[in-house]
C-alpha cells in the first residue's frame, strides 16, 4: 500500500526541501539536490542547492549576499517533520541534515513487520525488456556468455523488485548464415539424418567446427549454404525440420547452465521475429526510409558514409532487419518503455552500432558503426531525447581475463565451457566444506546445497562486484576466499547473524510484534542508517544499470554489522531485544541483496 511505502529517505527529504526551495526562490522551480552526506561533513544527508541557486538570484535579491545566506534560508524554510532531528548550514550553503534516530528505528521496525517489499524503489518505468545471455545455437556457452547472463539476471531481478513488469528475453542466434552451413553439412554427411536423429549430429560443437571448416574451404559448398539460408527463411519444410532438431539439441545444453545459475529466461530468438520483418520493412519503405543501393535495400543514416543494409543483394535478411523487427515488436506488441540490451562489447560490436552511447558507456568510434536505433528514431518509433520514454539502453561490459591478463581460456587455448567452469566452482566449494569437517556434521543434501550456493554464488559475485565496464580476472582462489569482499565472506557473515539469533533462544517473530528498536549507541545508529539507505541504493543500481553499486552496499552492510556486534553485546545485554531485532533487520536486507544478485543464502556454517 502507498502509505506503507512513502519512498526512500532521499525521496522523502526531497519533497520537504522542494517546499523550502519554492519558498526561497519561487520563480526558479529548483529541483532538490539531495545526497548522502560526505564523510568530511557532519550530518546524514545534505542539500546542495545553495551555490547554484545563488548564481541565479545574486544581484536581484539583496538579502542573499552569499551562497551561505541562501543555505540559511533553505534551512529556515524546511517544513517540520518527524524524520528530521536538526539541520546545520556549512561552507557555501551546504545544508547538513540529521535524521531522527527514533524515526530511523521506527522505519526499520516497520520493515520487519510489513516486509522488505515496502522498501522497494519507485521507478518511472512500468514494463521493461531485458535482453541478455543470447548465445548462438549450435555453439557451446562459454565464459564469454557468463557476464551477460549474470548481469542481465541481476538487472531483471532489481527491476522486478521495483515492481516493474520485466520481460526476460533470450535473443538466441538461431537464424543466420551458420544455419545454411550446418544444414547443408548435415544433408551431405547424413542423407538419412531423420532416421538417425541426434546420433547424426553427435557432439554439436564438433559438428559446428567440421561444417565451418568445410564452409571456409569449399566455395561450392559455401554457395549452397548461402542459398540454404534463403530457403530456410522462406519456410522450406526439410530445412525447417533440420533447423528445429539442431535448435533442440542446443537448447538442452544451454539449460544445463541456466539451471545451475538459477536464471529464468524466455527464448525469443532471431527466428521469432522473422514473420514480422517484411511488414516492418514495408512500413519503413512507405515512410521513404528504405532505398535501393547496388542490389540491396538500405537505410541511409545521417553522418554515416555507409548505409544500413536491411535486405541483402541475395534477398536474405540480416542482423539489422531482425533487430529492427525485434525493436518494433517490443515497442508495439509488448508495450515496453525501457529496452535493455546486455551484450559483450568485446564479443560483438553489433550493439555498439545499435546505440548512441552515453558518457558512462564505452565509446567505439568507427565509420562502420551503423545504427538501427537511429533508423528507429527517424521512423518515429523512439523519441529523440535521451531521457524520454520509451528508451533503449546498451549495457556493455569488459572481458573475463585469465591470470596472464589475456582472454580466459584453457591451457590448450580453447574457450572454457561455462558448465565446466560452474561445476569446478561447486567442486572446490564442496572440498573446502569437507576440509572443515562439514561432511560429518551435515546431511549429504545439506552439503550439496551449500556447496552449490557458495560455489555458484562466488562466481556471480566476483563478476558483479566489479564495474561492468572494466575487465576482471577470473581466479578461483580469490573468489572462493572467505576473507575480503567475496560471496563466501558475505554468505558466512549472514549465517553468523542467523546463528546469533538462534542461540539467543528467543522467538524473533514474536519479538517483531512486541519489541522496540532503540539506536542509542553510535554503532547501532550507523548500522540502522545504512539499512534505511537500501531502497535508494537499489534505485541507483537500476537507474545507472550498475549492479556493483548493490555489491558495495552489501559489503559495507556486513562491515557495519561486524563493528556493531564487536562493540555492542547482543545476547544477554539489557538491550538484547532491540539488538536482536537490529540483527534480524540486517539479515533480512542481506537476504534481499543476495536475492537481487541471484545468490542463494546459507543459514549455517
Amino acid at each position: 500500500m502507498e502509505e506503507d511505502n512513502p519512498g526512500h529517505v532521499k525521496y522523502q527529504l526531497s519533497k520537504l526541501l522542494k517546499v523550502s526551495l519554492d519558498t526561497v526562490a519561487p520563480k526558479l522551480n529548483l529541483e532538490p539536490l539531495v545526497t548522502i552526506c560526505p564523510a568530511k561533513f557532519p550530518g546524514d544527508y545534505q542539500c546542495n542547492n545553495a551555490m547554484s541557486a545563488w548564481k541565479l538570484i545574486k544581484g536581484t535579491r539583496p538579502e542573499f549576499r552569499s551562497p551561505n545566506a541562501v543555505g540559511q534560508a533553505i534551512n529556515d524554510n524546511v517544513p517540520a517533520s518527524e524524520m528530521i532531528e536538526s539541520c546545520t548550514v556549512a561552507g557555501a550553503g551546504f545544508v547538513n541534515i540529521f535524521l531522527s534516530s527514533k524515526w530511523v528505528a521506527q522505519s526499520i521496525q516497520k520493515m520487519l513487520t510489513k516486509g522488505i517489499e515496502i522498501w522497494a524503489p519507485k521507478l518511472r518505468v512500468t514494463t521493461a525488456v531485458v535482453d541478455f545471455s543470447s548465445p548462438n545455437i549450435a555453439k557451446e556457452m562459454h565464459v564469454g556468455h557468463l557476464r551477460s547472463t549474470i548481469i542481465g539476471d541481476t538487472l531483471a531481478r532489481m527491476l522486478e523488485f521495483s515492481n516493474v513488469k520485466v520481460l526476460r528475453r533470450n535473443h538466441v542466434g538461431d537464424w543466420g548464415t551458420q544455419f545454411g552451413m550446418l544444414i547443408e553439412y548435415l544433408f551431405d554427411e547424413f542423407p538419412n539424418w531423420e532416421d538417425l536423429g541426434e546420433q547424426a549430429i553427435g557432439d554439436l560443437q564438433a559438428f559446428y567446427k567440421a561444417s565451418k571448416q568445410r564452409f571456409d574451404g569449399d566455395p561450392v559448398f559455401k554457395e549452397r549454404a548461402q542459398k540454404a539460408v534463403v530457403l530456410l527463411q522462406g519456410g522450406e519444410d526439410k530445412y525447417r525440420k533440420a533447423w528445429t532438431k539442431i535448435c533442440e539439441i542446443s537448447r538442452r545444453e544451454f539449460n544445463h547452465v541456466y539451471q545451475r545459475l538459477a536464471v529464468d529466461l524466455e527464448e525469443k530468438g532471431e527466428s521469432f521475429y522473422n514473420p514480422y520483418i517484411s511488414e516492418v520493412l514495408a512500413s519503413l519503405s512507405n515512410q521513404g526510409l528504405i532505398e535501393d543501393s547496388e542490389g540491396a535495400r538500405v537505410i541511409f543514416i545521417e553522418g554515416k558514409n555507409i548505409p544500413l543494409i536491411v535486405v541483402k543483394s541475395d534477398g536474405g535478411f540480416n542482423y539489422a532487419s531482425t533487430d529492427l523487427s525485434a525493436l518494433w515488436y517490443r515497442l508495439n506488441e509488448e508495450k515496453a518503455n525501457w529496452i535493455i540490451y546486455v551484450t559483450d562489447v568485446g564479443q560483438s560490436l553489433h550493439f555498439d552500432m545499435f546505440f548512441s552511447t552515453r558518457s558512462s558507456e564505452i565509446k567505439i568510434t568507427n565509420e562502420f558503426q551503423l545504427k538501427p536505433i537511429e533508423a528507429a528514431k527517424r521512423a518515429g518509433w523512439l523519441p529523440a531525447g535521451e531521457n524520454l520514454y520509451p528508451k533503449t539502453s546498451h549495457v556493455g561490459f569488459g572481458l573475463v581475463l585469465g591470470d596472464d591478463g589475456k582472454r580466459f581460456r584453457t591451457r590448450s587455448s580453447e574457450v572454457v565451457r561455462l558448465v565446466d567452469l560452474l561445476d569446478e566452482a561447486k567442486t572446490r566449494s564442496k572440498a573446502a566444506l569437507v576440509e572443515r569437517g562439514k561432511d560429518m556434521e551435515w546431511t549429504a543434501e545439506e552439503l550439496e546445497q551449500t556447496a552449490a550456493a557458495v560455489g555458484y554464488g562466488a562466481v556471480k559475485y566476483a563478476d558483479l562486484k566489479n564495474n561492468r565496464l572494466t575487465n576482471y580476472t577470473f581466479n578461483f582462489d580469490q573468489m572462493l576466499s572467505d576473507k575480503g569482499n567475496t560471496a563466501v565472506y558475505l554468505l558466512y557473515a549472514h549465517a553468523r547473524i542467523c546463528s546469533i539469533i538462534r542461540k539467543s533462544g528467543k522467538d524473533i517473530e514474536e519479538l517483531k510484534k512486541t519489541g522496540i528498536i532503540v539506536l542509542d549507541h553510535a554503532d547501532e545508529r550507523v548500522l540502522g542508517l545504512h539499512l534505511l539507505q537500501f531502497a535508494e541504493i537499489v534505485e541507483d543500481a537500476c537507474t545507472n544499470l550498475l549492479p556493483n553499486t548493490l555489491c558495495e552496499y552489501l559489503y559495507n552492510l556486513s562491515e557495519n554489522f561486524t563493528r556493531f556486534y564487536t562493540n555492542c553485546q547482543v545476547v544477554g545485554s539489557a538491550e538484547e531485544t532491540s539488538r536482536l531485532l537490529l540483527s534480524e533487520a540486517t539479515a533480512v536486507v542481506m537476504r534481499k541483496c543476495f536475492s537481487l544478485l541471484g545468490i542463494t543464502p546459507v543459514y549455517k556454517i
